[in-house]
This record gives structure tokens, C-alpha cells and sequence, in this order.
């Protein structure tokens, strides 16, 4: 190869992460062997995808925020896929592909969808508006073009779920310590208050809601937000992929005999 093409070759793309080269593996400028054992796997993520290395603060957060997501049992159609996935004896790398490819707007975007609204909110009362106002108009808005329900709020299945006031508290103590400013926290506080002013109910944040605002309160971007809910929940699908692998039931079929479904359609009829 010419060094014109190679120059072309490196050039094809360019990248500020990572720099490999035959004995070397530098991430975000810092040699792999100095991070293997000094830094935790939390403060990793957050050195790739943001190019600094956070405090123990930081990452805690992150930590705790991913610890929070990794499983919602088999009901959750991730775990589901991944589950059936296995049982049609395809490899681990494609279940847990499967699995992650059914994370989108609906499952798994609420996150990310909440972000969006804090950024709204959070650029109108930087503009002069008062939070409760910005608020109360965004959210709105929202509901009447979007969605009655406003992401983050509320769960399918719990009565209240147990991981968003759990990760709240680790948020106001954050606050309290100076690990982030609260303004996310001030926002979500206040979505929740306006929805219970609207619907005469409180709604309890679920784990999209406190998650999307321990991300925000660290400067992680609603892409990012969703990224990283799916690589929590990988965890679990990596986690029930496996199990279901060891059961016996592997290369019998995606499901049982039995049918699943209740038949609604027409009595049988002939042409």
C-alpha cells in the first residue's frame, strides 16, 4: 500500500475515542493499561461516550441509575425476544441483538422522550420563563400533540415502581453534595407536580422518568439517554438469553403448544 493510501485509509474515518496501532490502545488519549483496574466500568462508559473521566460522584449516579434497568422480567418484550429467541436456536450475540432491536419509541424510549421535554422546559426558563409556567405549557403541548401520557410517569404494572423513589433519593443527596445542580431535579419535581394539579392523582416516576433525570443532571444527551437504558437492559437479556439456554427447551420451538391468544375473529365460514 502507497502512503497516499494509506493516508486515505486513515482518513475514511475520523474518530477523537479511540487510537490503536500495533502495541498501542489509547482511549480517549489514555493508555488501556493505566485504566484496567483504576477505573470502574461506570467511569469507562462516561470516558467513551463524553472523552473525560468522571468523579466517583458522577459515576455513582451512572452506576446506580444503570444498575436500576437491567431486568423487568420475562413480560417486558426485550427479555421476551430474548427468551424465544434462544428457544429457535439461534447464538447468544443474535438473541441479544434481537432483544435490543425491539427498544424503540415504545419500549424503551421513554427516557429519552422525557429528555427532550426537560430540554424544552429547561430552554424556556433560560429564556425568562417561570418553571411552573414552562412547565405547564410544554407538557401540555405534548400531551395534545403527541401523547396523553407524559414519559416517565406512571407503570404499566407497578401500583408505584420501587426503582424510581430509590433513585430520587440518591439524587437529592447528590444535589445536597454538590455532584450536580438540580435543575433536572427541579423540572421533573415540577412536570410531577402539574400532572397532579391536571389528573387530581399523583403519578409516581418510574425508572424511565429517574433515570432520564440523573442523566440529564450529568449532561448525557436524550440519544445517549436511550443508549445507555439499552445497555443497562442488556444485562438482563444477556442474563435470561443464557438461562433459557440451559432449560432444556433450546431448538424446540419459539413456544409452547399450547396457543397464547384468544381467537376474535368470524366463526368459520366457507366460500
Amino acid at each position: 500500500m502507497t502512503d497516499i493510501s494509506r493516508e486515505r485509509a486513515r482518513d475514511w474515518w475520523r474518530t477523537e475515542i479511540i487510537d490503536i496501532r500495533p502495541g498501542v490502545i489509547n482511549l480517549r488519549g489514555y493508555p488501556i493499561a493505566e485504566l484496567i483496574g483504576n477505573i470502574s466500568f461506570a467511569q469507562t462508559i462516561w470516558l467513551c461516550t463524553r472523552g473525560d473521566i468522571p468523579t466517583e460522584g458522577q459515576a455513582a449516579l451512572l452506576d446506580a441509575m444503570l444498575t436500576a434497568g437491567v431486568d423487568h422480567g420475562p413480560h417486558a418484550p426485550s427479555i421476551a425476544v430474548a427468551r424465544t429467541s434462544i428457544t429457535c436456536g439461534i447464538g447468544i450475540n443474535n438473541a441479544i441483538g434481537s432483544a435490543t432491536n425491539v427498544m424503540g419509541d415504545v419500549h424503551g424510549g421513554a427516557g429519552e422522550q422525557l429528555m427532550e421535554i426537560f430540554a424544552d422546559i429547561d430552554r424556556a426558563v433560560a429564556q425568562g420563563a417561570a418553571l411552573d409556567a414552562a412547565t405547564a405549557e410544554i407538557v401540555d403541548r405534548y400531551r395534545t400533540e403527541v401523547t396523553k401520557y407524559v414519559p416517565g410517569f406512571g407503570h404499566r404494572f407497578h401500583p408505584k415502581d420501587p426503582r424510581g423513589p430509590r433513585l430520587f433519593e440518591l439524587l437529592d443527596a447528590a444535589v445536597a453534595a454538590g455532584t450536580i445542580e438540580g435543575r433536572y431535579v427541579a423540572i421533573a419535581r415540577a412536570i410531577s407536580a402539574h400532572i397532579e394539579r391536571a389528573s387530581g392523582r399523583h403519578q409516581t416516576m418510574n425508572i424511565d422518568g429517574s433515570g432520564a433525570t440523573i442523566l440529564a443532571e450529568l449532561g448525557f444527551t436524550p440519544m445517549l439517554g436511550r443508549a445507555l437504558f439499552v445497555l443497562s437492559r442488556t444485562v438482563g437479556i444477556i442474563a435470561h438469553a443464557h438461562e433459557q439456554s440451559l432449560d432444556g427447551t433450546r431448538n424446540k420451538g419459539p413456544l409452547p403448544r399450547d396457543f397464547l391468544y384468544t381467537y376474535a375473529g368470524p366463526d368459520e365460514r366457507h366460500l
